[in-house]
């Protein structure tokens, strides 16, 4: 088949060369945006009476066809064609004759393809919005219903001090709305039209190009041609952002898949998010959250091969730039994957308030308060920190926590310590404490659930 660019060369190439050099086989999800693209580029012509309104209501009824027909599956992709440029172009000339060949008038596929890119993923991030919406809600929604749960808070892995749970799920609240604030941001620079560009120099046509932008939905138009068709920003800003909320929701499977575990047993995810073992009956593997933590390897490559494969590239256009779809895509299919599992997946989980509130006793997380009881009290808070750590050696040595001990046991260690040293360091108190803001404490946890709801409307 000769190619449409056929006449300087002789548009025939080795059918290995087509193979290596053809985008359709992922490019061609493009279609409705490019379809798009073409009848606001029509009429745009004939706007500025470069072609004539007959011409221009022919093409974008022709155009209207095809995508019809794409849709219904009536037509299908040629495999042959380079691109999905070029396909729907030929499918278009096939259909309307030399009308259908007027098309192309002042444009290049190299500022066709930024238009569908911008176009598709615009598309796209308003589908990731709806999904992040929703997981944001199931993490306010259980984080509400677990407000009273107390557990153990870690660092390093080792209990430290006792937190609400709620309190906990909040923090990745926090996390994803930072995330979409990211994307939005991304999208606003993104909503910038390049078409109009043409190969790389602009045209010599009278254009339009802010009409062409307004009848798209974009903000304004590309002041640089040349950067028009050579800028991929926009898809390392979405790829960066989605690897970045990536990394926050494997970090909540971490999370997810220790808490469900037998040693913490704080949570049992849904059985319509684990698997079972091909050979070990008790098993219940949290598969779906391994392979949200799995995935965001995979999303953290793609970035890292677009930058590679832009940071030589000399202006404008070259062919290495065809290798930004298919990253670009497939990190947005496994974070839409990713996000759209986490939500029913947090929203179903079951939670064990008794057995965090175990644990919380048995880590000796309350020796911090045991510590500020005795400085509230004058006891300089370095002479504090040594007495109340001999305690907790004592109490491992007996097999008892800070609570057995008798009163008559803390005096021993100071005469400082009066009855009320029990209310000071019950779980209860040590998190009620917790007044400042943006703390454990209840009416902090309740102020961020009703901070996110407000931004949920």
């Amino acid at each position: 088949m000769s190619k449409m660019w056929a006449g300087r060369t002789s548009g025939v190439t080795d059918k290995l060369a087509d193979d290596f050099n053809s985008s359709i086989s992922f490019d061609c999800r493009m279609y409705r945006q490019d379809i798009q693209g073409s009848q606001a580029h029509a009429a745009m012509l004939a706007k500025c009476g470069i072609i004539s309104e007959e011409d221009a209501k022919a093409l974008r009824q022709g155009l209207q066809k095809i995508l019809e027909d794409l849709d219904s599956g009536a037509l299908e992709f040629d495999w042959e064609c380079e691109d999905i440029h070029m396909f729907v172009e030929q499918v278009l000339t096939e259909r309307l004759g030399d009308v259908g060949k007027k098309l192309h008038t002042a444009r290049s596929r190299n500022d066709q393809v930024a238009l569908d890119l911008r176009m598709y993923l615009r598309d796209e991030l308003k589908e990731i919005k709806t999904f992040n919406h929703e997981l944001l809600q199931a993490i306010c929604e259980q984080a509400e219903a677990c407000k009273e749960f107390i557990m153990p808070g870690y660092t390093h892995l080792q209990r430290a001090q006792p937190i609400l749970f709620s309190h906990q799920l909040l923090a990745y609240a926090m996390m994803l709305m930072r995330d979409m604030e990211r994307l939005e941001d991304a999208a606003k620079r993104m909503n910038i039209s390049p078409i109009g560009s043409c190969a790389l120099a602009g045209t010599t046509y009278n254009t339009d190009r802010a009409y062409e932008a307004e009848l798209l939905g974009f903000d304004s138009v590309c002041l640089n041609s040349i950067d028009g068709v050579s800028d991929r920003d926009f898809c390392l800003e979405i790829m960066s952002a989605l690897s970045i909320e990536m990394m926050h929701l494997s970090r909540l499977s971490e999370e997810l898949i220790l808490w469900s575990s037998w040693e913490f047993r704080f949570i049992r995810l849904d059985d319509a998010y684990t698997t079972g073992s091909s050979i070990m009956p008790q098993k219940k593997n949290s598969d779906m959250a391994e392979l949200v933590r799995g995935k965001t390897g995979r999303v953290y490559g793609n970035l890292m091969a677009l930058l590679t494969s832009l940071k030589g590239l000399p202006l404008a256009y070259n062919k290495d730039m065809q290798e930004d779809k298919e990253g670009v895509f497939d990190t947005i299919d496994n974070a839409k994957m990713c996000i759209r599992i986490m939500a029913p997946m947090i929203a179903t989980m079951k939670v064990f308030p008794d057995n965090m509130l175990k644990a919380a006793k048995e880590g000796f997380i309350n020796a911090t308060d045991l510590a500020d009881y005795l400085t509230k009290k004058g006891e300089p808070f370095r002479s504090a920190y040594k007495i109340s750590g001999s305690l907790v050696a004592k109490c491992i040595a007996e097999g008892k926590v800070l609570e057995d001990l008798t009163l008559e046991e803390y005096k021993e260690a100071s005469p400082i310590f009066e009855e009320d040293v029990y209310e000071e360091i019950s779980l209860k108190t040590c998190v009620e404490k917790r007044i400042s803001e943006g703390g454990t404490g209840p009416a902090s946890v309740a102020a961020q659930i009703s901070y996110i709801k407000e931004y949920l409307k």
